[in-house]
């Protein structure tokens, strides 16, 4: 009798959540907890060095940019590794490196040149946990959940991390300096040994290689209640291809109209984030609140920012309508700014910053999950990374367009303005966006090339 045939990529669209999809999740949530709480300390640094580094506004957006310029080659570069060598030791490769120079920062960043280098190369990790892990969580989620399950795995993390970064801003700093930021993050050191031994392989980059065995074991693992059927099925398995250019796929006709508008909409939303996120207590205390409000102000953003993603990806489950529902997102987060030019209040300044986290940040992870399920598995690491590295110019220039706008003007109002437009330009542009429509209509295009190899069980 025939070994039964089956598809990898539906097998693990109609997969139930159950523990190993939660471990792996967990896992991936770890990872982006230190991304999140590293990307988002310089801006409680600044209050510290300022003055003993003689910094102006200019000079310092420029600390809070630099380790985004290591994010961005991270980013852009970590992709084509991943497609090609794998996602799991790129993954742990990005985690060494944000590790290690981390701890460096802590014990040698002594200048504003020391702690831009540092930071720079910091950021080349940087530039690997976040969308890789996107990438990794998406090609693991079942499909009628893909959304959420990736949120909570990502996203959750992420929000975390910033948001103990204010904490830590709040209590750490004042009693231990700046410093104690980062030997708090080189904690993840400790995440290093259980990633070495729990993190497997992505099943759909197990596919493209053929290592049929492997995939057996992950899909029951994930799948244990068809663990009979693995044991001998045919699987589909990629043939071995020549290397391409990646980064030139993205941009072939099918995909160009939809990479320029994430490409876009991504950069304007980082442009948002990092600008607001990365002054908003020195801004806070500007407007008269006290030293504690005002590093919470950069917790509250965090906080909100899962709970409007999360909110935003059920949606886009249960109703299919992604871009339109991102775009809202953004619109009404881009307002939630503009009204900080006109309004000065203890009750608003709170309500103003929590809407744009809610709905600017919030939108930015459902981004996150669009690139990702709009390309194929061939591709899908490169296309997550070049969205979050080309996104990562805007990050750059966001903290340091936000400082020069305060130091020419003397006011934060300019930069109030230009990140509320931003906000609701990113918005407008990501209704551009189309997924090819093999990808809307099934996961067939995904198997194209893909043949049946029978390995039945010894």
């Amino acid at each position: 009798m025939a070994a039964q045939a089956i598809d990898l990529h539906e097998e693990l669209a109609e997969a139930k959540v159950g523990n190993f999809h939660w471990r792996l999740g967990a896992v991936m949530g770890l990872l982006t907890l230190f991304d999140g709480y590293d990307t988002f300390n310089p801006a409680y640094v600044i209050h510290y060095v300022a003055k003993p580094w003689g910094l102006q506004a200019g000079q310092a957006g420029l600390l809070i940019s630099s380790g985004l310029v290591g994010f961005l080659l991270g980013a852009a570069i970590h992709g084509v590794i991943a497609d090609r060598l794998g996602r799991r030791g790129t993954l742990l490769g990005g985690l060494w490196i944000t590790s290690i120079f981390t701890l460096l920062t802590a014990t040698s960043a002594n200048s504003f040149l020391s702690f831009c280098i540092l930071r720079l190369l910091t950021g080349i990790g940087l530039g690997v946990l976040l969308p890789l892990a996107t990438t990794y969580i998406n090609e693991l989620a079942p499909r009628r959940v893909a959304n959420t399950f990736a949120l909570w795995g990502v996203a959750l993390g992420w929000a975390l991390g910033g948001t103990l970064a204010g904490v830590a801003g709040v209590f750490a700093t004042p009693v231990f300096g700046w410093t104690s930021l980062y030997w708090i993050g080189s904690l993840s050191f400790l995440l290093l040994p259980f990633m070495h031994l729990m993190l497997p392989e992505s099943p759909k980059f197990l596919a493209l290689q053929g290592r049929v065995d492997e995939i057996r074991d992950m899909l029951t693992r994930l799948r244990p209640e068809r663990a009979s059927v693995y044991a001998s099925a045919d699987i589909a398995v990629g043939q071995t291809e020549k290397p391409v250019n990646s980064v030139a796929a993205l941009l072939q006709a099918k995909y160009r109209r939809t990479t320029l508008a994430i490409w876009a909409s991504a950069f304007l939303s980082l442009f948002c984030i990092f600008g607001l996120s990365g002054w908003i207590p020195t801004v806070m205390m500007q407007r008269g609140e006290t030293f504690a409000a005002s590093f919470g102000f950069g917790a509250l953003m965090q906080i909100m920012s899962f709970a409007g993603a999360l909110v935003l990806g059920h949606l886009v489950d249960r109703t299919g309508y992604s871009r339109g529902l991102i775009a809202i997102w953004w619109a009404i987060g881009g307002v939630a700014v503009l009204s900080l030019v006109v309004l000065n209040d203890h009750i608003v300044n709170i309500t103003s910053v929590a809407t744009a986290g809610f709905c600017i940040i919030g939108a930015q992870f459902v981004l996150n999950n669009f690139t990702a399920s709009s390309y194929e598995t061939s591709v899908r690491a490169t296309a997550v990374g070049m969205e979050l590295g080309v996104a990562r110019v805007g990050a750059i220039l966001g903290p340091f367009v936000a400082g020069t706008l305060q130091q020419i003007y003397q006011s934060p109002t300019p930069m109030f303005l230009s990140i509320g437009i931003s906000a609701i330009a990113a918005g407008a542009i990501i209704l551009l966006a189309r997924r090819p429509a093999s990808l809307r209509a099934s996961s067939l295009e995904e198997a194209a090339g893909l043949r049946k190899v029978a390995q039945p069980a010894s």
